[in-house]
């Protein structure tokens, strides 16, 4: 994965970079990868449900750059506060382009970190997230857990991914897209059926984030991409 990092540009991970007259808020996730009895897995929270935005949305640990903070000092500080991990014992090894995300105008800066003394992790504040995940991965690389998603509104379409222990918590969106990528670039990505697509319901983009709720019954199963 640092190899794969060097020279990577945002048209790499995404078709969404910042136009010159955004004006973006700036923000930073951290990417981090760690390794357990299961072997290497990658740092995931899902957000509390009642959220008023992305509401069960599972995410890289990350937020808004404070004052006079760099991207790097941001990404840790909030998967600090996030998880409870010791940031002192990250080791971070890439800073990539920054990425757009539209809908909430944020310019965000994905750091690129290695678990080299791992601490505990678990919710610090349940008011911003439901729960603290190290997915496996070669749980995200296996070709079963893996699928197109659409939004039924806008015809977006993108890679996603069925993670946790019961594989029934969706992760999409733009985290599931510079997931996908990275692992394109590192050489990990197994072949998979990108033709398996699912709708994305209303219920979950209220918070309803689970295996069920997308599926939904058999008759309402989408069409083949186009």
């Amino acid at each position: 994965m640092r190899d794969a990092a060097v020279g990577l540009g945002a048209a790499d991970l995404t078709r969404l970079v910042p136009p010159e007259d955004a004006s973006p808020r700036r923000g930073a996730v951290l990417i981090l990868f760690g390794e357990t009895e299961a072997g290497p897995d990658l740092l995931l929270t899902e957000r509390a449900h009642h959220l008023r935005h992305h509401p069960g949305q599972v995410s890289f640990p990350g937020g808004a750059l404070e004052d006079a903070e760099d991207a790097v000092a941001a990404a840790l500080r909030e998967a600090e506060e996030e998880t409870g991990l010791d940031a002192a014992g990250v080791e971070v090894f890439a800073e990539l382009p920054e990425l757009w995300l539209p809908p909430s105008n944020f310019a965000v800066t994905p750091v690129l970190g290695w678990w080299a003394q791992p601490s505990p992790v678990s919710v610090v504040d349940p008011g911003e997230v439901h729960a603290v995940l190290r997915e496996p991965v070669a749980e995200l690389t296996d070709p079963e857990h893996r699928f197109m998603t659409r939004h039924p509104r806008t015809g977006w379409l993108g890679p996603a991914f069925w993670i946790g222990e019961g594989k029934d918590l969706l992760l999409w969106g733009f985290t599931a897209g510079v997931v996908s990528r990275l692992f394109d670039h590192a050489g990990w990505t197994r072949p998979w059926d990108q033709t398996r697509v699912r709708d994305l319901p209303d219920s979950m983009l209220q918070g309803g984030l689970t295996r069920a709720a997308l599926e939904g019954p058999a008759d309402d199963r989408s069409e083949e991409p186009r």
